[in-house]
């Protein structure tokens, strides 16, 4: 990305945020993966934190969701 004032600066390209979806079935996988992001609320389904974030067990939670529950965010 330029600046006005020509220089160029690294964009955190890398960050993600994280959406569990309706189909979760609340099996704390990603609570036990990545628990900086994901935690389980009052009904026993996952939710994911709203913040950005480039930690690897986040990505890890996504691809081990049993259901597919977890989506990315842009």
């Amino acid at each position: 990305m330029t600046y006005g004032d020509g220089h160029h600066r690294r964009v955190e390209e890398d960050n993600m945020k994280y959406h569990v979806n309706e189909s979760c079935i609340g099996c704390g996988l990603c609570e036990g993966t990545c628990p900086e992001v994901f935690s389980l609320n009052n009904e026993g389904k996952a939710v994911a934190k709203d913040i950005d974030t480039d930690d690897p067990q986040a990505m890890q939670a996504l691809e081990g969701c049993p259901v597919g529950a977890i989506e990315e965010v842009k």
